[in-house]
């Protein structure tokens, strides 16, 4: 399929595409759903690839769910979708901690029930979930006491940020042997109406300037989301496409891995930031050019149903 890149994905090159690749890897918000509506025509693509064949996976940055839970989320709006066919960011820092770092000991977590329920499943304990007001003055904030039995500080999203969380994973990655992790760098949550919320990327940016070091990330684009896939699917990247809404982690990590990549328009990034990365021939933006767009992955639907 010798074709340039972001290129519309129409009438005979979608076949192509679907005679070329096996697996399909999916983001989730701003491709398949927003919000609590299923993009019209999503559930339809994604069973229907599964109807003709193909491995379809769902990889999501947002470490707010168990991988049960999107299981759940996905069965409401018509998905068929397994709960092992997830990858989510809290399970996936779960998998890392687990069976990569080897972790022994406790996470202390900046992050939600999510995240701490994955962890734990794995059979590693954690602290800090939930509020932790500030209190006292900067006395008590630099000798908060610590959990001794804590090994590991991982940041995900957390509505419950303070001050105080802030100061007791300073206190905890002060120990370079503390491992420092963070479930993605999104900086911004988009919503409908062209609003914003701060997005995980804050917090992790937060803690690694307080313990001044860099948090080890997990989520897109980081490789080993999709090394999460190989390791309990072995797909072949060669024969894998990427399937997302923003050029920054859905694109980057296809581009990273080797793996085919399609922009879908009904999200965050549009058509004119991927020309304009295509057209900059900077190395460093090149990688977020997408090989095809959509305007929505309901355009798929034609060549699945025909």
């Amino acid at each position: 399929m010798a074709v340039s890149k972001c290129t519309r994905l129409s009438g005979p090159l979608i076949q192509e595409l679907l005679d070329s690749v096996d697996n399909f890897l999916f983001d989730c918000d701003g491709v398949i759903w927003r919000g609590e509506q299923a993009i019209p025509g999503a559930p339809e693509v994604t069973n229907l690839l599964k109807k003709n064949g193909k491995r379809v996976f769902f990889v999501t940055n947002n470490s707010t769910k168990t991988r049960e839970m999107y299981a759940e989320k996905m069965a409401k709006l018509g998905f068929l979708a397994k709960t092992e066919e997830v990858f989510g960011t809290a399970y996936c820092s779960a998998v890392y901690l687990k069976h990569i770092a080897k972790l022994d000991g406790k996470v202390y977590i900046i992050g939600g029930n999510a995240l701490s329920k994955e962890l734990q499943k794995v059979g590693i304990q954690t602290v800090g979930a939930g509020p932790d007001p500030v209190f006292g003055g900067q006395s008590d904030w630099a000798d908060v006491p610590l959990d001794p039995e804590v090994k590991a500080v991982v940041v995900g999203f957390d509505e419950h940020f303070s001050y105080m969380k802030l100061s007791k994973a300073l206190k905890y990655l002060d120990n370079p042997d503390c491992l420092f992790v963070g479930t993605n760098t999104d900086s911004r949550l988009p919503l409908e109406g062209g609003r914003a919320v701060p997005g995980t990327g804050c917090l992790v940016r937060a803690v690694e300037t307080a313990a001044q070091r860099k948090a080890q990330i997990i989520g897109k684009p980081s490789h080993f989301m999709f090394d999460c896939v190989v390791s309990e699917y072995g797909i072949d990247p060669a024969r894998t496409v990427m399937v997302g809404d923003r050029l920054d982690t859905d694109i980057l990590l296809g581009f990273n891995c080797g793996l085919k990549t399609v922009l879908t328009l009904t999200g965050v990034s549009n058509l004119d930031e991927a020309t304009a990365y295509q057209e900059s021939h900077c190395p460093e933006r090149t990688g977020m050019v997408p090989d095809y767009y959509v305007e929505t992955i309901a355009d798929l639907l034609p060549a699945l149903q025909g």
